[in-house]
């Protein structure tokens, strides 16, 4: 669909009607297909073409690629069943035994653990750098680096890294950008256009928008998603075609989504800086925020993930959330319902004393997932 604009695309890409000529994409519940004949078997087995089985290919999983690729401007697209799923995909498509790859410290505590405690089994060397810092990517680039590894803006704190300059880094040095646009999505950030060679997305998140289901997806150059989708078809970890289903049709209404998100997110991050019992407001949208410059540049809004520390340590963040009504306590991000947490006993809770120093997971640090409510109301369900 060339040329048509990103609300078009979420909502007619990818799209194609069975023979029943259904209006709504269809759910295709199946583990295998039937074939016309052993002849038609053994070619598609040989060539790849056509369905066999859904953990290589199915229908809804494919509309949801097609469409995902379409909005974020790749080549092509992997469906997987989870975010980290699509995250270890990537890892081990890219590296062998004896590589190198360089990953910010400021990322989502489940892939510091991934990257810490399983990935170095492979016999694949880590090293973290500050993610706004392009100096500490270059320097930390050896003769056997092959991936770049981050989430901008960063979960929970909002940080930022410039995309452009940091691949032009990878570029000169043969290294594959891999960008998680999870908090972001397409509809506000589209890492590709800016140099990135691959985005991974935690479907779960913003593109569900409702916290029904896990998906995920990597996306990005066809040479590289091939790689990937030989990985994934060979271990297992694929998206089942109910879950594609789900994400597919949220992907429809992302952008009205997470232009609501933002506006509520900048309210509120306005508000909770003007009140006595913050002591510090982490929004990339604030003007306040040292990357909110950057920010501006390569997206074009600020997304719904408000962090901020209160005054006092982890029981006055406890006392904080647990006076809240209205407002979800849970770990999960995206959803229509506004969420609350604790990172450094929920989402970061396995990182060590040191590492929650590095990423500044404080004691004292609140996240909030903005949701669809009336702002107004979010505000005085977090009013003390």
């Amino acid at each position: 669909m060339k040329d048509s604009s990103f609300k078009t695309k979420s909502v007619r890409e990818g799209h194609q009607s069975s023979n029943e000529q259904e209006h709504s994409a269809a759910i295709f519940l199946t583990s295998s297909y039937r074939f016309d004949s052993a002849e038609q078997a053994a070619e598609r087995f040989e060539t790849n073409q056509g369905n066999v089985y859904s953990r290589f290919t199915n229908p809804t999983v494919s509309s949801f690629q097609d469409k995902l690729a379409a909005l974020e401007g790749a080549e092509k697209c992997q469906a997987t069943a989870s975010g980290m799923s699509a995250i270890f995909a990537t890892i081990m498509t890219i590296l062998k035994p004896g590589e190198h790859m360089v990953a910010s410290r400021c990322m989502f505590g489940t892939t510091i653990v991934l990257l810490n405690s399983i990935i170095e089994k492979f016999g694949i060397k880590v090293t973290f750098v500050d993610l706004p810092d392009l100096d500490g990517w270059k320097n930390s680039i050896q003769n056997n680096t092959k991936l770049f590894l981050l989430e901008t803006p960063s979960n929970p704190l909002g940080e930022v890294v410039e995309i452009k300059k940091l691949a032009a880094i990878s570029k000169q040095n043969d290294i594959v950008l891999a960008v998680d646009n999870c908090v972001m999505s397409p509809a506000l950030q589209r890492p590709l256009s800016l140099g990135a060679d691959l985005v991974i997305h935690s479907a779960t998140k913003y593109i569900d928008g409702q916290g029904r289901c896990l998906a995920g997806a990597v996306a990005g150059k066809a040479s590289i998603i091939d790689e990937i989708s030989l990985f994934t078809r060979s271990t297992g970890p694929t998206l089942s075609a109910f879950n594609a289903w789900v994400v597919l049709k949220g992907l429809e209404t992302l952008s009205l989504r997470m232009k609501a998100h933002s506006e509520s997110a900048l309210k509120l991050a306005l508000w909770l800086e003007s009140q006595t019992f913050v002591e510090k407001v982490h929004y990339v949208g604030l003007e306040s925020h040292p990357h909110h410059k950057i920010a501006k540049e390569q997206q074009t809004g600020f997304g719904g993930i408000v962090s901020f520390e209160v005054k006092g340590g982890r029981k006055e963040a406890f006392k904080l959330i647990n006076n809240t009504q209205m407002i979800s306590i849970t770990a999960n991000l995206g959803d229509a319902k506004t969420t609350i947490t604790h990172p450094s006993t929920t989402t970061h809770v396995r990182l060590t004393k040191e590492e929650k120093q590095q990423t500044h997971i404080s004691e004292n640090l609140i996240r909030i997932s903005v949701g669809l409510e009336n702002v107004e109301d979010i505000i005085d369900d977090l009013n003390p």
